[in-house]
This record gives C-alpha cells, sequence and structure tokens, in this order.
C-alpha cells in the first residue's frame, strides 16, 4: 500500500478517535450536570423533571427505592426500543449517558441540597437540567427513555417530536400535583420551561443562524451595506411578483440572531419601505462566505 495512502488511513483513525473521545466526554459532563440538578437542588424540595425521570423522582418519594436505580431500570426497555428502531450507537450513547446520570445520583443522593428556597431551586434545578440535556443531545445521546419514543413515533402522528414529549410531561406533572400538591407540580412546570429554553441554546447556539430575505428597489446598496457593516456575504435572487408580475432583485443573506437588530438599521436608513423576512432556526449552514469576513462594524 502506498505510504501516503497508509498515512491518510492513520491520520482518519486518529481523528476517528480523538472525535469519538470528546464525544464521551462531553456525554459524561452532561450527565454529571442532570444528576447534580436532580439530587442537589430538585429531588429534595420535591420539584420534578419530565419524562422517565419525573416517574422515577415520584416513585422514588413514594418508596425506598433510590432515585439513580429507578432511573436506570425504568429507562432499559427504552434503550432496547431505542436500539432496534434507531441505531446501535445511538443506544449505546444514551445507555452510557443514562448509567453515568444514575450513578451520579445515587453518590449525590444523602447530600443536602444547595437551597431550600423553592424559586432558587427551580430557577437552578431548570438551568442545569436544561445544560447537563443539551450537551448530552448536542452530542448524539439522550438522557431520558421517552426522548426516544418521541424520536420513533415522530413522523408516525400529526405532532412534532416536542408536542409529544410535551404532552407526556404535562400527564407527569398532573400526577405530581395529585400525589404531593400543586404547588410542586407548577413548580416542576417552570422548571421544565426553564430547561427546555436552556437546551434550545445549547443544541442551536446563542449565535444560531437566520435565513433573511430582503426586497427594495436599492438592493445593491443594502448588500453593499451588509457586507460593509456586518462581514456578510449576500446573494441577489431574481424573482418575479406573483400577482404585479414585476421582476425583482432578492437580497438573501445568512445573519445571527445578534445582527438581526443591525441588519433592521441598515434596512432603515437606506430603505424604510424595503420588504424583509427572516426565518429562524437554520438546522445547518456551511460552505460558502457565511463567517465574518471582518469584525462587524457596530
Amino acid at each position: 500500500m502506498d505510504e501516503k495512502v497508509v498515512q491518510d488511513v492513520f491520520v482518519k483513525k486518529r481523528n476517528k478517535t480523538k472525535w469519538f473521545i470528546y464525544k464521551m466526554l462531553m456525554i459524561t459532563l452532561g450527565a454529571v450536570l442532570m444528576g447534580v440538578g436532580l439530587e442537589l437542588f430538585l429531588v429534595n424540595n420535591r420539584i420534578l423533571d419530565g419524562g422517565i425521570v419525573g416517574v422515577s423522582i415520584i416513585i422514588s418519594q413514594l418508596t425506598p427505592a433510590p432515585l439513580g436505580v429507578l432511573t436506570f431500570v425504568l429507562n432499559i426497555p427504552f434503550f432496547i426500543i431505542g436500539y432496534r428502531k434507531i441505531g446501535k450507537n445511538f443506544a449505546l450513547v444514551t445507555l452510557y449517558g443514562i448509567a453515568v446520570m444514575s450513578i451520579v445520583t445515587l453518590i449525590l443522593h444523602d447530600l443536602e441540597p444547595v437551597t431550600d428556597d423553592l424559586l432558587l431551586a427551580t430557577v437552578f434545578g431548570g438551568v442545569t437540567l436544561g445544560l447537563g440535556v443539551g450537551i448530552v443531545i448536542r452530542n448524539g445521546g439522550a438522557l431520558d427513555g421517552t426522548e426516544i419514543v418521541s424520536i420513533i413515533i415522530n413522523g408516525k402522528t400529526p405532532f412534532s417530536t416536542g408536542q409529544i414529549i410535551m404532552a407526556i410531561n404535562i400527564v407527569i406533572f398532573l400526577v405530581a400535583g395529585l400525589v404531593f400538591n400543586w404547588d410542586r407540580a407548577m413548580y416542576s412546570l417552570i422548571t421544565y420551561f426553564l430547561a427546555y429554553k436552556v437546551i434550545d441554546i445549547v443544541i442551536s447556539g446563542l449565535d444560531e443562524s437566520k435565513s433573511a430575505f430582503i426586497i427594495s428597489h436599492h438592493y445593491e446598496k443594502i448588500g453593499a451595506e451588509i457586507i460593509e457593516q456586518l462581514g456578510k456575504g449576500v446573494t441577489y435572487i431574481d424573482a418575479t411578483g406573483g400577482y404585479s408580475g414585476d421582476i425583482k432583485k432578492v437580497v438573501f443573506v445568512i445573519i445571527s440572531r445578534f445582527e438581526e437588530p443591525k441588519l433592521i438599521s441598515i434596512l432603515d436608513d437606506i430603505d424604510p419601505d424595503a420588504f424583509l423576512a427572516v426565518g429562524n432556526n437554520m438546522s445547518e449552514v456551511r460552505g460558502g462566505k457565511q463567517m465574518n469576513m471582518k469584525t462587524p462594524r457596530l
């Protein structure tokens, strides 16, 4: 075999190994954060997370069974389903994350919560859970069986993954209200929404990409200012008005959420009547001049 080919194969294997190690370290970190959020903020204050973890918390409050053991055991059937329906890699990474989280909750179980203030526990518990779950999802895993189920049945129902998870969790919070009290159920709901928002930020990033379409007679000047002030590449697209039949130029550009106000300011200065449509959550953007070509002028 050619020496260069051998070297390329070696480099690819080394990079793949490094990436795998990094991924597992991040999943470990996410699982540890989840365990910390549960045991040091939520469980002893009788505030729930959603999903199988929420069910485990309810059972652990009603029986002597440790939360870590319950979480691991109750998630096993979902791991098996995920292994068969989604794939071996996803299932094994998920099992590893759940195992780490369960071990952390067992280790921290006898410690006192960081705070007895329910509002503080709700806020910091929700943020910690969101960070943990977000890190794990971003690296290709999951920490709860309901996430696996929602992924599998998504596309087989008219509901999205998020809607399915939400429906399951609402039922769990209703049960929590009946078992504990409605104050705890409402605090749990706040925790869930905080965690959900943090998960979104961790997965998408604070600088998530947005697509912007601008229609204006001053498209060239607008494009030049976007390049000058934002350091972004722009594309001019030929378009025809569906009603008027007029030939128009559309300015297309990818921006971050922080750059949207500056883009609006540029349009206000050049053409306040310009049409602007901004699309959120571009799931993947690569290639072309999407990165800043220079530091934006503020």
